[in-house]
């Protein structure tokens, strides 16, 4: 998943009460500094975008001065995870180069508003809806309010849980989430010697990435592992909350010997945690994503293992199925994109590993 990167400034303070000595923007500064100007970039590239409809009075254009097509209305989970803003960043170049104007709308992590946020591009007539779902169940009533009106969404990262919903889905691109989660259980059998016990920071209301945990668990499962799941708490995909909850697991379970989080900030967030309680040398940590800051991670070995996701590749792909269905050509309408390692070798010699 990539990740929800949930907006919580009443925990962040109670966390920062309960545990003084943890600074979390001096821990791995440069990744946040990082994190900083990707967000900036992204709020300067996104600022103005139009709202939804039909041109009909030569008052939208592309950047060529030509008539734009039409619009497409996009939200995702939230535009602060650099991961949905270089997927944002990337539909739109695509869709303005084919003369379509993106308006990219941040859905907080909250599927009510996302649905609210449908609800207008259905009222605003868009030609397409671009889905990220905050919630694989709850934004399920957004899907069938845009199939009620005509209006063909398209999923990206997560897909809906519920199958009648999946089948109002024009087309859907996401990562083989399970297989990503296989790597992870690979890795953490391998740099633990499997032996001990593990805690598991999850996300359960994306469906990506109960895959993810799922893959796994069955990893260790298939494979006789020794290794013990003793704790799983829900980080909320972010940096802060999965230091938090990372710091309760120590707590509760202060012998741990592996940490998987379901996102790279998660992941983070809980080397923050391992590093204030002095156990950087008893604790792995294994993120997923594969991001700048997770990649960043892996090179200073702050984290074994991020299995990388390839958002670009999502971006382009869900707009070119657009296309193709504005088209009317035939195109499959489900594709997962498999998942693979990213170790400390791979870091070694990455010339871009301060980009996804």
């Amino acid at each position: 998943m990539g990740s929800v990167n949930s907006i919580c400034g009443g925990s962040d303070l109670r966390f920062t009460e309960r545990h003084p000595h943890l600074n979390l923007s001096k821990a791995n500064s440069s990744a946040m500094k990082r994190t900083l100007f990707l967000s900036l970039t992204f709020a300067t590239l996104f600022v103005g975008l139009t709202s939804c409809g039909k041109k009909d009075s030569g008052d939208r254009s592309d950047t060529s001065g030509t008539a734009s097509k039409g619009t497409i209305g996009m939200t995702c989970q939230n535009l602060n995870n650099p991961f949905f803003q270089l997927i944002a960043q990337e539909m739109e170049k695509a869709a303005e180069a084919a003369g379509y104007t993106l308006n990219a709308m941040d859905g907080k992590g909250d599927a009510a508003l996302q649905n609210t946020q449908i609800d207008e591009f259905i009222t605003q007539k868009c030609d397409a809806i671009f889905l990220n779902p905050a919630d694989s169940k709850a934004s399920g009533s957004g899907v069938r309010a845009a199939h009620a009106a005509g209006i063909p969404v398209f999923t990206f990262d997560i897909q809906m849980e519920d199958p009648e919903v999946q089948r109002l889905v024009t087309y859907h691109v996401g990562s083989d989430n399970y297989q990503g989660g296989r790597l992870a259980g690979e890795s953490m059998m391998k740099v633990t010697g499997d032996t001990g016990k593990v805690g598991i920071i999850t996300l359960p209301e994306a469906n990506s990435c109960k895959k993810r945990v799922d893959g796994f668990k069955d990893y260790l499962m298939e494979n006789n592992s020794k290794l013990e799941i003793v704790i799983e708490l829900n980080g909320k995909g972010d940096r802060v909350k999965g230091a938090e909850v990372a710091a309760d697991m120590l707590t509760a379970h202060g012998d741990l010997v592996g940490i998987f989080g379901i996102n790279d900030p998660c992941a983070l967030g809980a080397w923050a945690s391992v590093k204030e309680a002095g156990k950087l040398e008893q604790i792995t940590i294994i993120g997923f994503d594969g991001s700048p800051d997770g990649k960043i991670g892996v090179f200073e070995k702050q984290l074994y293992d991020t299995p990388m996701q390839f958002p670009r590749q999502m971006a382009t792909k869900t707009v070119e199925n657009f296309l193709k269905y504005v088209a009317g050509e035939s195109f499959d309408a489900l594709e997962f994109m498999p998942c693979e390692h990213y170790y400390f070798a791979d870091a070694e010699k990455d010339p871009n590993r301060t980009q996804f």
